[in-house]
Order: C-alpha cells, then structure tokens, then sequence
C-alpha cells in the first residue's frame, strides 16, 4: 500500500481543531481542555490557568482552582523531561509506571551522591527520609519549609555547578520531587492567589482519596503515546521522544504495541498516526489563539517547522526551546502577546499581517483582556520580543 502523505497545512488543521484552539472546538470544562493536549505544562502556575482560557469558554480562574484543589480531576504531577504537568487524573497510572520512574531513577542518583558527600550511608537516609516524611504528612499538609522543620534531616544545602553558576540548594525540594515521582506525595493545596501559589504537600493516597496503582512501564509509555498520537499526530519519533522524555526504543516499542501507521510528511520524513487517522480532515475557518508561556501546543513538537519560522525562533523562544507566550494565526505563530500595567492585552507580531488576522487577533486580546479582569501575569520565560516591549 501507498504511504499516505500528510502535508503541513493539513497538520495545522488538526493543531486547530484537536487542540481546541479555533473558537468552534473550544471546550466548556477544564478537564476536558486538558485531554485535547493531553496534559498542561506547570511549571509556572498561571499558564495552567491561561491554557484553558484559550481553550475554553465560559470557564473561571475560580472553575481552574476548584477543578485542581477541590475535584481534584487535575493533577499536578512531576514527569516527562522532569517537567511538572497538571494530568487528567486517569492518566496518573501510566505515568507513574513509565516516564517517572525514568526521572526518578536520575534524581535519586543525584540525592546519594549529595548524601554519601556528607558521610552518611545513601540508602539508609533516604529510606529514613521517606519514613519521616511520610510519619510529618500522615493526616494532613505541610509546605516545605514546615517540613525542613519537622523533618530536620531535609534541613541542608548542596553546592551545585561552579564559578559564577555555583550555588547551595535545599536538598529537601530533591527529596520531595523524588517522593512525588514514587507517588507517595503530591501537590496538594495552594497558599497565595493563582499567578504564584506555594504549594503544600500531602500524602498521594490522602490526596486523592486511594492509592494510584502504576502500570507497568510498557503499559504506560504506550498509553502516553497513543494520547499523545491522537492530539498531535502525525509526529516523528523524534517529536515523541523529546516529548516524552524517553528512548528511541520505548517509543518504537508502543508505535509497534498500538499498530502505529507510518506516514510521509512534507518534505519528506516519516512520521506516525494511529489506525485510521490517516485521512485528512476538514479545513477550519480562519481561527487565532493567544497561549502563555510553556503552553503545550507550543512545546508540543520537537520538529516545529510547520507551525513556527525559524527566522523568529530567537525571538519567542529560549536557547533552551521553552517559548514565552505566542500569538497564533491559522496555525502558525506569529508573534507574542503583552500587556500593559493595567493588564490590557496587546498581540505584537513578527511581521505585518493582513487584515483580517489582525481584526481575529485583536478579538482574541480583548477576550483574553476581559478573562483576566486587570490581573498581570508575569514570567520568567518572558522571550526577547515579550521582554522589548517592556513588560511590567
């Protein structure tokens, strides 16, 4: 049989669609935002919070909240790439048997070799560690400060890099990721507004109201695949293991588990859907989006060529690859956005558009103006377009 060829236009049709972005797919509940990109990036709170207003309507800042502290549908989760995500709450077990055990297999390494550094035997003080830990949450929540105080072994610095990069860190947040990535705890509550909350940790099963039973690791990179492939498909290998944070062979193994069909992408690489999403789908009309730093749409590729010009990837995202916020136009990005102290929203982009994209990108600002009611996100992701317009 023909390869079938998948073009770049088609693949912004879906990004628009799949992803909830062109305003007639956008969802009406924030859980089900989040599975039309699988997971959210939260590594800075508030971009949880700015993903859904972009893929939602008639949703709060207050529904956000109560979907994570109260439902607790959301999850906010340490995994992929060691990166913090707020999951859909069945999708923790796959999770927690692949792609964290992974994470959680380098940062312990990484605690030992800062424990055995102060003369004490690894192995036992973690074991000690998590005992104590466990014994300081039972029944309730503690911040990390309150645990260093509770629990006095937590209680001390690292030196990491050196010269001019060198610093002492807390072991302690080390200790906790870890813990969280073996699920025993997790984010619990929040203290302080939604742009910067301190988080408070609880025991997983306290949490969540019973134990999270993990796959095994097979199950569970295939099962992170196959949502990945629904939502952001077609994508190469490389796309899925940079997503993942995992091997070439753990991707190959569950394209091969869920029967993955090989495409042609254009300019011709190969890339992968699942059964049957070879065909194309319907063209949208013209649609904008205005998603925040670190959104997953933006990080959601490694290979980002048919949705970004690599002319202006020096000027929305870092040396790193983590982008600032994007203002998208048919499924390219064009530029940023921005807002002034009073929290009006401004789109700034790359070059000059017609003008129907700027009147649909100007309508996106002002619904993301009225969203946010005169309240000022910052980051530290700012790009150097966001930072040239003199951000508050």
């Amino acid at each position: 049989m023909a390869q079938v060829t998948i073009s770049d236009a088609q693949r912004r049709v879906r990004l628009g669609r799949r992803h909830a972005l062109a305003a007639p797919c956008r969802r009406r509940d924030v859980v089900d935002a989040a599975r039309a990109v699988v997971v959210f990036h939260a590594t800075e709170a508030p971009s949880v919070h700015l993903a859904v207003a972009a893929r939602t309507e008639g949703v709060s800042v207050a529904d956000v909240d109560r979907c994570l502290y109260q439902d607790r549908a959301l999850v906010k989760q340490l995994a992929m790439r060691r990166t913090l995500f707020a999951f859909p709450r069945d999708l923790l077990p796959a999770a927690l048997g692949s792609a964290a055990p992974r994470v959680g297999d380098a940062l312990r390494r990484r605690i030992e070799t800062a424990v055995a550094a102060r003369g004490d035997d690894p192995v036992a003080w973690l074991d000690h560690a998590r005992a104590r830990v466990r014994e300081a949450l039972a029944g309730g929540q503690l911040s990390t400060s309150e645990l260093r105080a509770e629990v006095p072994e937590l209680d001390f610095r690292v030196d990491v890099g050196s010269g001019r990069w060198g610093q002492a860190v807390q072991v302690a947040p080390w200790v906790l990721g870890l813990l969280g990535l073996e699920g025993v705890v997790t984010r619990a509550d929040a203290v302080g507004d939604w742009r910067n909350p301190r988080p408070r940790w609880a025991l997983q099963a306290e949490w969540l109201g019973g134990s999270v039973t993990p796959t095994t690791a097979d199950e569970g990179y295939a099962e992170l695949v196959r949502r990945w492939l629904e939502r952001f498909g077609p994508g190469t290998v490389d796309d899925i293991v940079w997503w993942l944070g995992g091997t070439k062979a753990a991707v190959r193994a569950a394209l091969g588990q869920l029967a993955a069909v090989e495409v042609r992408l254009e300019g011709g690489s190969s890339g992968w859907v699942l059964p049957g999403d070879e065909i194309d789908e319907p063209d949208l009309e013209p649609w904008a989006a205005l998603l925040p730093a670190l959104d997953p749409t933006t990080m959601g590729w490694k290979e980002r060529g048919f949705y970004l010009d690599p002319v202006d990837r020096p000027y929305l995202f870092d040396t790193n690859g983590n982008a600032g916020t994007t203002a998208w136009w048919n499924g390219r990005i064009v530029g940023c956005w921005v807002q002034d102290p009073d929290g009006v929203v401004r789109v700034v982009t790359r070059s000059p558009l017609d003008a129907d994209a700027e009147r649909v990108l100007a309508s996106e600002a002002a619904r993301l103006t009225a969203w946010l009611d005169g309240t000022v996100v910052t980051s530290i992701y700012a790009s150097v377009q966001q930072r040239s317009q003199r951000l508050p």
